[in-house]
Order: structure tokens, then C-alpha cells, then sequence
């Protein structure tokens, strides 16, 4: 699917009502303390859909734009919290100023979507984005999850992180990509120093789902000598 398929689908899950209710990640709690340690407070958040971790991240004190490519959800955002005066970015990376770096950049089950190649293309692009001694939040599926919807897996296996693609569920027709520990590092190369080295956090699904969902929680800082010139 191309750019605007996407944006469309994840249009269509918005409007019907998806995360509405669903409560911020822990890993919000590792974000914030890693801020603070570094008294870092500025940054962009990639992925912000509704709001439901950048809204408890900016009511913590953080002052971070929302970033997403759809545009519903955006909107609903906007709707949700018009007392906040939300910085928010309909689009990608791309929609921003080519020399803009930010302290905190942050990304939550965002960079996993499309195959390998395009994952680790999303993360090479966010930590472009990452000034010196600055910090990268990421939040990934792990390899190690139990697929719980209809796929066809079209690259990988569970050893090395493998792509599916969803033939059901809310992710039809989208490929998804699976992270291992190793290779989430690799994606984020060199240049940065592991604040919160890649940590796994299981969830049970409730029934009648199945199974387990795994996601890999880290946090790197970038190396004021590794910064990009620009």
C-alpha cells in the first residue's frame, strides 16, 4: 500500500473509534524520567494519533509537536484538547523543516509499520532528527509476539525479525514488521549510547483474543560528536 492507502486506513480506524479509550503505555514513565535526568523538555512525537501518550506526556510538562499522518487523527485531537493550543503536523517526517532537531523524539508502535527496509528507514529518518545529546524513545513490536489476525508473513522469521502481512483485523492489508532485540539496534546504528537498553513488556491478550503481544521499550542518546551536519 502506498502512503495514502495507509493514511487512509488508519483514517477509517480512527473515526471508528480506535484507542478512544485505551489508557497511556508505562513506558511513558521511562520517557519521563530519562528527560528529566537529561533536563530535556523540547521534541517532536511521531505518531501521535489521539493523543493518548503525547496528551499525558505534554500534561506532564513536556513540550512536544504531534506528528501523524492521519488527518482524522489529528483532527479528533484537536477536538479533544482545544485548550491546550496543540502543536500538531498532519504528515511525516518529511512535513518538517529539513534542518529542525529536537532534544526528545519519540516514536510509539510507529516505526514497525511496512517491511523491514521501511521500518529501518522510519528509524534512520528519526534519528536524523535527534540533536546532540539529545534523546531517541522508541517503542517497537517484538518478534516474539503471537499473531493473533489473519497474515501472510512475506519476509523473515522469528530468529533475525520477520514482516506479515494482514489479510484480517484492523490492520488488513498493511505489513507489519517484527523487531528483534539485535536488530532494533542495528536499525539505530551507531553514534548513540543506550539509556534504557531494548527492553521487552508482554501483554496478555483479554479473551476471546489470543495469545501475547510483545513490544521492545529503549531509549538512546545521541553523541554530540555523532550528530548529522546540516
Amino acid at each position: 500500500m502506498d502512503d495514502r492507502s495507509v493514511a487512509a486506513s488508519w483514517d477509517a480506524e480512527y473515526a471508528a473509534g480506535r484507542y478512544r479509550n485505551d489508557p497511556p503505555v508505562v513506558f511513558l514513565e521511562d520517557i519521563l524520567a530519562a528527560a528529566a535526568q537529561y533536563r530535556l523538555r523540547h521534541g517532536i512525537y511521531i505518531g501521535c494519533g489521539n493523543g493518548r501518550n503525547l496528551l499525558p506526556l505534554l500534561d506532564a510538562g513536556l513540550s512536544l509537536i504531534g506528528l501523524d499522518i492521519s488527518a482524522e487523527a489529528i483532527t479528533r485531537l484537536q477536538r479533544r484538547r482545544p485548550d491546550r493550543g496543540l502543536a500538531l503536523i498532519v504528515g511525516d517526517l518529511a512535513a518538517l523543516a529539513p534542518q529542525a532537531r529536537y532534544e526528545l523524539v519519540i516514536g510509539i508502535q510507529v516505526f514497525q509499520h511496512g517491511t523491514r527496509d521501511q521500518a529501518h528507514r522510519h528509524i534512520r529518518r528519526a534519528t536524523e532528527r535527534v540533536a546532540p545529546d539529545g534523546l531517541l524513545c522508541i517503542r517497537v513490536n517484538a518478534a516474539g509476539t503471537d499473531i493473533e489476525h489473519r497474515h501472510d508473513v512475506i519476509e523473515g522469521d522469528r530468529a533475525s525479525g520477520f514482516t506479515v502481512r494482514y489479510r484480517s483485523g484492523p490492520k488488513a492489508g498493511l505489513a507489519i514488521h517484527f523487531f528483534t532485540a539485535r536488530e532494533l539496534q542495528t536499525a539505530v546504528g551507531a553514534g548513540f549510547t543506550e539509556v534504557l537498553a531494548p527492553r521487552l513488556r508482554s501483554t496478555q491478550r483479554t479473551p476471546p483474543a489470543r495469545g501475547q503481544w510483545s513490544q521492545w521499550e529503549a531509549i538512546w542518546q545521541r553523541t554530540p560528536a555523532a550528530a548529522p551536519e546540516h
